[in-house]
This record gives structure tokens, C-alpha cells and sequence, in this order.
């Protein structure tokens, strides 16, 4: 068997190293381009027929999270993510309170309290031909 020159082998060996690490980089770069997107967040919801929300009531739907009113005006909503840091408000007898940095909101989502400088978002409430409630979160 010849005997390779020092040279020879360290050009060989990185050579090799180079490739191996090539090759690994492009698995990852095919295997991200190939992975499935998550879908978007979904914007719109089913929240029931609009007679199981008689007038004068305020539902909590902490699934939203937000809280449907329906007064003599008709359906409106209030989203429950705190205009500061986008944490979840509790309901409290007198509105809502950020339980993470205790910013207060009345009724009708208007900052009593900061930290929060921003009211609570107002959603759109739509009712179909066929009665049924649809919330939108944009």
C-alpha cells in the first residue's frame, strides 16, 4: 500500500469533513422547507343560537376568551386579553382586573387602572339568516 503524503491526508480528511457537514446542513435546510405550516389561528367562531343569550345578560365564553353582552342595542363583545401584555382579565364585581400586573377595566372595558393605557377590544357579533351567533376576533 503507498504511504500518503502529510499533506495529501489533511487535504482528504477535511475534505471529507467539509462534505459530512454539507451534506447535514442540507437535510436540515430540506427537512425545514418540507415541514408542515401550522394553520392560522382561528378568527371566527360558532357561539350558538343568538335566543340563548336573552337581553340584559353579559356570557363569559373563557374558551375565547371574551365576553358576549347583548343588551337593547343588540350583541357586542369584549375580548378578555389585557391590552398591556395580552394576559387573560377576570371578571370582578365591578369589571375586570389583569391578574398578572393588576391593571382595572369597568363593564364596558374602559381602563379604570393602569398599567394598561388601552381599553379592552371591542369584537364584531354577527347574527346569520338562520339565527345563529358569529364572533370575529379581527
Amino acid at each position: 500500500m503507498p504511504e500518503i503524503p502529510r499533506r495529501d491526508f489533511l487535504k482528504l480528511i477535511t475534505t471529507t469533513l467539509l462534505t459530512a457537514c454539507g451534506l447535514l446542513g442540507l437535510d436540515t435546510v430540506i427537512r425545514f422547507l418540507h415541514s408542515p405550516t401550522n394553520s392560522p389561528p382561528q378568527t371566527v367562531f360558532d357561539i350558538g343560537a343568538a335566543l340563548e343569550y336573552p337581553v340584559g345578560t353579559r356570557t363569559l365564553l373563557p374558551q375565547i376568551p371574551v365576553v358576549l353582552i347583548h343588551d337593547e342595542n343588540g350583541f357586542s363583545a369584549l375580548s378578555l386579553i389585557c391590552s398591556h401584555l395580552g394576559c387573560t382579565v377576570e371578571k370582578k364585581a365591578d369589571g375586570f382586573i389583569c391578574p398578572c400586573h393588576g391593571s382595572h377595566f369597568g363593564e364596558n372595558g374602559k381602563v379604570l387602572r393602569g398599567p394598561a393605557g388601552k381599553e379592552l377590544r371591542s369584537l364584531r357579533v354577527e347574527t346569520t339568516p338562520d339565527g345563529q351567533l358569529h364572533l370575529f376576533l379581527n
